[in-house]
C-alpha cells in the first residue's frame, strides 16, 4: 500500500516497472508521443524528470498493463473485491463487522478521516501556468488534465459522505480561458457533478469544486469505478489504498491531504466557455462545445509533487487497461443488475461505447417449434437502459445453445450470431435517442440511434469464407475483401450526403439483385467503406471503422429490404461505414514530433529497449 504517488513510483522502479527520463522533454506533443510509443510496445511506466516549462515532474503509463496495475494494488486487492462483492448492501460490512470480519475491517479502515494540521499539498500555493501543461494531439484546444479526481458535494446535504468523485477531463489552457483564472470542465448534466451543479443553480449559488491530481493510485482508480449504490468513491479510495482518505477544508473547499496537486474553484450558474477539441478515446477528436467554466480560487502543490497523466486515442490505450482492471474488481456485477445476463462486453476496439456484445438466457422458447429471441429482447432493453451501457449504438446479443460462447472472442461470437440470425425478424431499431456525447456519427451532439442484432436457435446458414463472386463486378464498388466469415468490405466513392447515400444504396441493391443476389445467402453483412483494404486487414480495424463511423438508423441498408407491420428486415445487411462530412477528424500524430522523439528510442538511449519492432 502506498501513502503517496512518490512511494508508488519508487516501488515500481525498484521492481523494474518504471524508467526515469532525465532529458528535457516538451509537454507540447512530445510527452504524449513518447507515452503512446512505449504503451504500444508494452513498456514500463515513465517518470519525466525534466518537463520543459515546469519545475514539476510527470508520470505516465502507471496502469499501462493489467499485470502492473495488479502489482500496484497487490496488498489491498482481495479486500476490495470482497467489499465490492457485497453489492446489495456494501455498507453491511460496517454495520455488522463481526459478521464480515475481514471485509468489515477493510471497510472500517477505509472510512474518510477529517484531519487536523496543514495538508502536505498545501505547503505551497502555485499557478496553473506552473503545471506541466501537456498537449496530447496536434488539434487539441490546449493542455488538459487527463487523470483528474474532480470532487464536489451535494449542496442540499454537504459533507464528504454525500460527495461525488469523478474523472471528467479538464482543459487548463487555450481557447478563451484566462490563464491562471479559468479552466474548463467537460461533463454531462446527468453525471454526479452535474446533479450537484443543478442543485446549486436552483439555490442561486456557485458550486465549490476541488480537483485532486496525483496521490495514491487508488484515488485515481476510485474516480472511474462504477461503484454499487451506498459505497462512496472516498470510502473505496481508502479501502483500495489500505489507508483512510485524509482530508480537511481550506476556505470551504475540500483538500485531499494525499494529493500531489489540488485546484479549487467555483462553477457559477449558466457560465460556460468553448471547450475542446480533444483527442478522445474513440480515436477521433471531440469537437469544440460550450461546457461549464470553473473560476480558479487557489492551486496547491505538495513538495516534490508528481503530475500523473495518460493519453487517450484509438484503442487500445492505457484506459483499456483501466477497463480491464475495473472488470477484474467488479467481476460479474452486471449479472446482479440485470436478471438473465451472463456476460456483457463493451468492445474496446470499437471505442467501448459504440458496440456491445452480450450473452443472455433464453428460457421462453427452447421447447417451442421455432427457437427465436424472446427473453433476449427483454434483456437487450434492460442492457440499453443501464448506466454507461445506455450509450451503446450496436448491441449483438445471443444465448448459449449446445456450446459455450465468449464475447471476448470477437470473430467466433459474431460468426455464431450471423450463422443464426433471421435478418427479417431479428433486427430491432431505436431511433431518435441518445448516444455517447463523444460520438459524432449521429444526427447531433448526444443524439443518434441504436440497433439490436439478436440471434438464437439452430444454424440457418454456412458463412462464406471467400468473397462471393457477385460482389466483384458491381460498378462503383470495388476491391471487395473478406473481413471474417460472412462479412465482406467493399469500397465506394466518398460520402457526400444522406440523400445521395440513400440513392447510391438503392442502386447498389438493384445491381446486386440483377447480378444474382440469391448467391449472397452466405454473406449476411456487407460493409461499404472508403478503404476496404484497411477495414479488412485486422478485426480491430473492422470493429473500429464500422461501428464508430455509422449511425444505425441512417447507415444501415439492406438487400431486398422492406417493412412488415413497421418492422424492418432484409436479406443481407449493408452498413455504410464511409466517413461522413459531419464526423470529427481522426487522430493523426505529428510526423515532425515522431522524428524528434526518436532520440530517446535509439539503441543505447533511455528507451532504446522499447523503440525496436
Amino acid at each position: 500500500m502506498y501513502r503517496s504517488l512518490e512511494a508508488c513510483v519508487n516501488d515500481l522502479e525498484k521492481h523494474g516497472h518504471l524508467v526515469r527520463i532525465r532529458e528535457e522533454v516538451d509537454p507540447y506533443l512530445e510527452m504524449a508521443a513518447i507515452h503512446l510509443k512505449v504503451y504500444e510496445a508494452g513498456g514500463p511506466a515513465l517518470l519525466f524528470e525534466n518537463v520543459k516549462g515546469s519545475r514539476f515532474r510527470a508520470v505516465s503509463n502507471l496502469f499501462g498493463t493489467l499485470d502492473r496495475s495488479k502489482f500496484i494494488f497487490r496488498s489491498t486487492w482481495e479486500s476490495a473485491e470482497r467489499v465490492i462483492a457485497l453489492r446489495n448492501d456494501p455498507m453491511a460490512a460496517l454495520k455488522n463487522p463481526f459478521k464480515h470480519v475481514r471485509t468489515g475491517l477493510a471497510a472500517f479502515n477505509a472510512l474518510p478521516s477529517k484531519t487536523g494540521g496543514t495538508a502536505p499539498v498545501a505547503v505551497q500555493e502555485i499557478n496553473i501556468s506552473d503545471l506541466p501543461l501537456i498537449q496530447h494531439w496536434p488539434m487539441d484546444g490546449g493542455a488538459f488534465i487527463t487523470l483528474p479526481q474532480v470532487y464536489s458535494e451535494d449542496p442540499a446535504k454537504p459533507g464528504i459522505m454525500n460527495s461525488n468523485l469523478g474523472m471528467y477531463r479538464v482543459q487548463l489552457s487555450g481557447n478563451e480561458y484566462e490563464m491562471n483564472r479559468e479552466i474548463g470542465l467537460h461533463y454531462q448534466i446527468h453525471r454526479g457533478i452535474g446533479i450537484h451543479q443543478e442543485k446549486a443553480a436552483r439555490k442561486g449559488e456557485p458550486l465549490k469544486v476541488s480537483i485532486f491530481v496525483g496521490g495514491p493510485p487508488a484515488h485515481t482508480l476510485s474516480a472511474v469505478m462504477p461503484l454499487p449504490e451506498g459505497l462512496s468513491e472516498m470510502t473505496f479510495a481508502g479501502m483500495l489504498a489500505g489507508r483512510r482518505f485524509r482530508y480537511s477544508y481550506i476556505d470551504g473547499y475540500c483538500i485531499s491531504h494525499d494529493a500531489d496537486f489540488v485546484i479549487t474553484g467555483e462553477i457559477h450558474p449558466g457560465e460556460t466557455k468553448p471547450e475542446g477539441p480533444f483527442g478522445d478515446h474513440l480515436g477521433y477528436y471531440s469537437l469544440t462545445h460550450e461546457f461549464p467554466l470553473m473560476k480558479i480560487h487557489k492551486v496547491y502543490a505538495r513538495k516534490d509533487a508528481i503530475w500523473p497523466f495518460t493519453v487517450v486515442g484509438r484503442p487500445p490505450q492505457e484506459d483499456t487497461s483501466f477497463g480491464a482492471l475495473i472488470h477484474e474488481l467488479t467481476g460479474d456485477a452486471i449479472k446482479g443488475e440485470i436478471p438473465g445476463v451472463k456476460e456483457v462486453h463493451a468492445v474496446d476496439a470499437a471505442g467501448v461505447h459504440p458496440l456491445l456484445f452480450a450473452i443472455g438466457s433464453e428460457r421462453y422458447t427452447p421447447y417451442q417449434p421455432v427457437k427465436q429471441p424472446a427473453e433476449l429482447l427483454t434483456i437487450a432493453n434492460r442492457i440499453l437502459g443501464t448506466g454507461q451501457l445506455s450509450l451503446a449504438k450496436y448491441l449483438f446479443i445471443t444465448a448459449e445453445d449446445k456450446r459455450p460462447l465468449d464475447t471476448h472472442d470477437e470473430v467466433d461470437f459474431v460468426t455464431y450470431i450471423l450463422e443464426r440470425i433471421d435478418l427479417r425478424r431479428d433486427i430491432h431499431f431505436q431511433t431518435n435517442t441518445t448516444i455517447d456525447t463523444l460520438d459524432y456519427s449521429g444526427t447531433g451532439l448526444n443524439t443518434g440511434s441504436k440497433v439490436v442484432f439478436a440471434a438464437y436457435g439452430d444454424q440457418k446458414r454456412e458463412l462464406c469464407r471467400q468473397v462471393p463472386e457477385v460482389l466483384t463486378g458491381i460498378r462503383g464498388y470495388e476491391n471487395a475483401r473478406l473481413i471474417m466469415p460472412g462479412v465482406v468490405a467493399i469500397q465506394s466513392s466518398a460520402f457526400t450526403s444522406y440523400a445521395a447515400a440513400a440513392e447510391e444504396m438503392k442502386q447498389f441493391d438493384e445491381a446486386l439483385k440483377e447480378a444474382g443476389a440469391d448467391s449472397l445467402a452466405s454473406c449476411p453483412m456487407i460493409i461499404v467503406c472508403d478503404d476496404s483494404t484497411f477495414v479488412s486487414t485486422t478485426i480491430n480495424n473492422f470493429l473500429w471503422a464500422t461501428f464508430t463511423r455509422s449511425n444505425p438508423s441512417h447507415d444501415i441498408y439492406g438487400v431486398n429490404a422492406g417493412y412488415e407491420f413497421k418492422h424492418w428486415g432484409c436479406d443481407n445487411v449493408i452498413i455504410d461505414a464511409r466517413v461522413k462530412p459531419h464526423q470529427a477528424p481522426p487522430l493523426i500524430p505529428d510526423p515532425d514530433v515522431e522524428k524528434r522523439i526518436e532520440r530517446l528510442f535509439k539503441r543505447g538511449a533511455v528507451l532504446g529497449d522499447w523503440g525496436r519492432d
